[in-house]
Formats: C-alpha cells, structure tokens, sequence
C-alpha cells in the first residue's frame, strides 16, 4: 500500500516524527536487531557445514520435505478452493448458503486442535480406521494417518480457505457481460471458464499460491504430530533447541527465514501490481439455479459431504471431551463419559490456571498490537514525512518469520540483560510469551488499520477542522470512528491467534505461564484425551465469545460513525 502524500489536517508535522522515531525503534529494537543476530548466529560457515553436511543429512531432507509439502499443500489447497469458490459463485444449489458459511470454518480453528482432531479421528488409533476395520472385519488397519500425505491432508483442510476467499472476492469483479459475451459466441462452460474466468482469477490464485507456500514451509503443528520419521526444518529448528544446541537451530532459522522472506517480497510485489487494475463496472452475473433432479440430488449429496468433511472433526473433539480419562485405548469409540473434564477447569485452579494464562498473555499482546499498529499505521498513510516505507517493511517483516525462528531470535537476544529488556534477563520469564506474541501479530493490525486509512477520505478531517475542532477532537470524533471497523477486525485476529499460539509457546513457556496450547500438549503426552479436548473446546469457545464480542463492538462503532 503506498501512503499518501500529503498531511492530513489532523496529524501535525511535529507528531508525526515523534511517532516516527518511537515505531521505528521498536520494530529496530524488537524486531530487525533479534533478526539480525539471528543471521550473524545462523551463517557461520562451519555451522552452514555441519547443518548441510552431505546431501544425506537430516536437515537437506527436511528441507526438500518442507519444499515438497509446500508445493503440493498449494496445489491440493488450489483446486478445493478454487473450485469451491467458483461452484458458490456459478450456481444455485440446496444447501449452498449452509456451505458458504461453512467454508470458512477452518480459520476458526486454532492449527493445533485442528491437528488433533485429524489425530482423534484419522489417527492410527483414531475412530474411522478402527470404525472400517470393523466393519468390513479387517485383520488390519486399512490405512495409517502418520507421514507426508497425512502432513499434506492437513494443510489442505486449513489452507484451502485462503483460495477460497481470494478467488471469491475476484469472482465478485467479474462483469456478467463478459461471460453473456462468451456464451453467445457458442463457448460452454468449460471454455468460459478456460478464457474468461481463469485469466480474471489469476493474480488472486498466485497470491494465494504464493502465501500458502509461505506458511506452509512455516508450519510446525502438523509435522509435529503426524510426521513421524520425516524430518522438516520446523522440526530441526525445535529439536535443535531442545538439545541444547542453539547454534545450528539458528543455521536451519536462518535458511527458513530466508525463503519465507523471498515468498513475502513475491507476495508484495504481486499485491501492488494487483492493485494497479481496475475493476470491470458491470454488473455482476447470477448464480444458475440447479433445476433439474438429478443435478439437485448431486449437489445435495455432494453438499452434505462437505458438510461432514468440515463438521467432523469438531464433532470429534466435543465428543472426546467427555471421555473418562483411561477408558478409552482400543475401543472404536470410548465407553465411558463423564463431565469431570469440564467440572475440572471450573473447580480445581490448577486446571483453569491455564486458560487465565491464555487470557492473560493474549490480552496483553492484544493491547500492545492494537496501540502500536494504529500509531504505526498511522505514521505509514498520514505521515508525510521521509523513511515510512522502511517502517512498512519492517512492520510486514514478521509475517515471514516461523514461529519456531521467532522463539530462537528471542532466545538468542534475551538470554542476557540488556537495554531492550531493560537490564533483565527475559529468557524464562513471563514476559517471553507476550513478547512473541506481540512480535509475531505486528502485521494483523498495522495492516487491517493501514487499509482502513488508505480508504479514509481526508476531505472529513478537512470538513471538521473547517467546524472548529482540533486535531485531537478530529480523530477522535471523525478519524477513530472510520477507521474503528478496521482496528477491530485486527485486534480480533490477533486476539483468537494469540489465545491458540502454540508454537512460540512451545518453545517460550515456563511452568507457571503455561498456555492452554501448551496444556493440552502436556495432557495429549499422558494420555489423558478427555482433558486434552476439553482445553480445546474451551479454547473454540473462547474464539467465538471474543468473535461475537468484537462483531457487537464493530456494529455500535458502525452505527457512532454514522451518527456522527
């Protein structure tokens, strides 16, 4: 997004430069100097060496395992959404409005109880495998959910959605004329769809294919569970640092790190090239309606397996929450329930202590994001002043970075007193966890409230000031209204991220600042799953509590806007 180029009437000069030199220390301080020595740490040659010893060596074939997932985790995620984004935009069918909502519901997943109930449900022990084999009286079990391809099932149930949502929204531009145009020359659907359709959804399906690339090199979760044997340079990079052996896990952060920056500058270039077209002005087409019987049974079949392929894997979880801990091992479903596992973490304080922790940690994260992204934001679309693309870049900088690197950059930068830890040792402290969080989530609010201001017409501000108020009185009456929907779409995102980040907290936590991510981990170790997916429930409703709260919060700002 490129700022504007004027100052707005209610940002003074003076201010800008104040707010200019405190975002920029902090993302200097907090996010490119951890980075920094990171790299100084990771491209020592001898390290390089060891790391890479031979083209036989655990970390070249995790490397090629992260490459080879990727590429394929953007070509399954590619034709489901793709596909199910054109099928909603192209016809009418029963039970479409259901699955439109339905679509998106893997975003509403924290990755690691997604990835449990994938181990609860497809797992070797898991209900469906042990379900067929006792159906059709198997003497062994028809398939094993462990390795690549379970990696790669995975990612494609919680990637899809990227495409899904990047070609729905380019779908929504189509002019209806174009495609009468096609029709009327003699093409069927499928040319249209060929010449005219794909070539419009293009620029979304390689930004799309160019972001879950990038976070599927990042991922951690999924290999963590279901990899078994393989290796993959999340998992070098935590087991590194399990050991002890803090050098070369910041040789693998360093090469990771590289190839998801590579991928984040291909995304911003193709983003603002993107930007540059202009959308058709006709209207859009309509949906065809199925009308004929058996297209109707089809579509409603088809409607209902998809329902279930989502649905499932929730329903697993609820349903393994009321598991009585020990009784369930070879069952093909557990035989005994319980409510204990809810009664516990109401209770007993030991087992809530998590979840307050949860709250805790992400609320303060939550805070620190929306105040620095807003203040960020602002400087980047309203400053007129010298240097805001670097803070741009920087600000967009963490998205490129893997969890597991940002717990090694931390790790490396706070383990001794200094003065961005104000002469403390951070490192085992309470304050690691909200600082990744922090760190990781910069760009959700910088972003979502640098897009609100990029649209903010400043011929407002002009109006108010025209009116007698001050600057202050203009932001807080006409700027902060505008742009409020935006600040609480990032600070919701951020929030539900932080209240299941797993990754960093794996790494970070100490005992008495456990997360629920980490608790339901350490309750999966002793086998006690009925715990496990209680935490998880608990975490899926806490998500929805704070999605409702936000939306309610975004609805009264809407209408203060529009009173005002």
């Amino acid at each position: 997004m490129r700022p504007s180029a004027t100052q707005s009437v209610w940002l003074s000069r003076n201010t800008a430069w104040f707010l200019f030199f405190g975002v920029a220390a902090i993302l200097f301080g907090y996010v490119l100097y951890p980075s920094l020595r990171l790299f100084m740490e990771g491209l020592n040659f001898e390290n390089l060496r060891g790391v890479f010893s031979s083209w036989n060596s655990a970390n070249v074939r995790a490397l090629g395992n992260s490459v080879w997932i990727s590429v394929w985790t953007v070509i399954g995620s590619g034709i489901v959404g793709t596909a199910l984004s054109y099928l909603f935009f192209r016809y009418e069918f029963p039970l479409k409005k259901v699955l439109v909502i339905l679509a998106v519901l893997p975003l509403a997943l924290p990755p690691l109880v997604g990835v449990l109930a994938f181990l609860f449900l497809y797992g070797e022990s898991g209900i469906l495998p042990r379900g067929i084999q006792a159906i059709f009286d198997m003497e062994n079990l028809p398939f094993s959910f462990s390795g690549l391809w379970a990696v790669l099932l995975v990612h494609v149930y919680s990637m899809y959605v990227f495409f899904y949502l990047f070609c729905s929204a380019s779908l929504r531009n189509i002019d209806r004329s174009l495609l009468e145009a096609s029709y009327d020359m003699g093409a069927g659907q499928a040319r249209t769809f060929l010449r005219i359709i794909l070539p419009q959804l293009q620029p979304s399906i390689t930004s799309a294919s160019l972001l879950v690339f990038m976070i599927s090199m990042a991922s951690f979760t999924a290999p963590l569970f279901f990899a078994g044997s393989e290796n993959f340079l999340t998992l070098q990079i935590y087991n590194y640092k399990t050991n002890g052996n803090l050098e070369f896990s910041a040789t693998v952060s360093t090469v990771l790190t590289a190839i998801c920056i590579v991928f984040l500058i291909l995304i911003e270039t193709r983003g603002h090239r993107g930007r540059t077209l202009t959308a058709s002005k006709g209207s859009a087409p309509f949906a065809v309606p199925v009308t004929s019987g058996a297209g109707r049974i089809i579509a409603i079949v088809a409607g209902l397996t998809v329902m279930l392929i989502l649905l499932l894997p929730i329903a697993t979880i609820i349903l393994i929450s009321f598991v009585r801990e020990g009784s369930w091992t070879y069952q093909i479903l557990p035989e005994r329930y319980t409510l204990a596992n809810y009664a516990n973490l109401i209770a007993q304080p030991d087992v809530f202590e998590p979840i307050l922790n949860s709250l805790r940690l992400a609320t303060v994260a939550t805070a620190a994001n929306l105040v620095f992204g807003v203040l960020a934001a602002i400087v980047v679309a309203k400053g007129n002043i010298r240097g805001r693309g670097v803070l741009l870049a920087l600000a967009i900088l963490p998205f490129a970075i893997p969890g597991t690197v940002i717990a090694i950059n931390l790790i490396v930068t706070f383990n001794q007193p200094s003065a961005l830890s104000f002469g403390h040792v951070l490192v085992g402290s309470f304050w690691m966890l909200p600082l990744a969080y922090f760190i990781r989530h910069i760009p959700l609010v910088f972003r979502s409230t640098l897009a609100s201001l990029e649209s903010y017409d400043d011929r407002m501000s002009e109006a108010s000031a025209d009116l007698g108020a001050n600057r202050f009185q203009t932001f807080r009456r006409v700027v902060l209204p505008s742009i409020g929907p935006g600040i609480a779409a990032g600070g919701l995102l951020t929030f539900v991220t932080a209240l299941g980040e797993f990754v960093s907290s794996v790494m970070l936590y100490v005992y008495d600042n456990r997360p629920i991510s980490v608790e339901i981990f350490s309750q999966l170790r002793l086998y006690d799953f009925g715990a496990a997916a209680a935490y998880s429930v608990f975490l899926m409703i806490l998500i929805g509590l704070s999605t409702l709260f936000v939306r309610r919060i975004g609805g009264l700002t809407n209408r203060t806007a529009r009173m005002i």
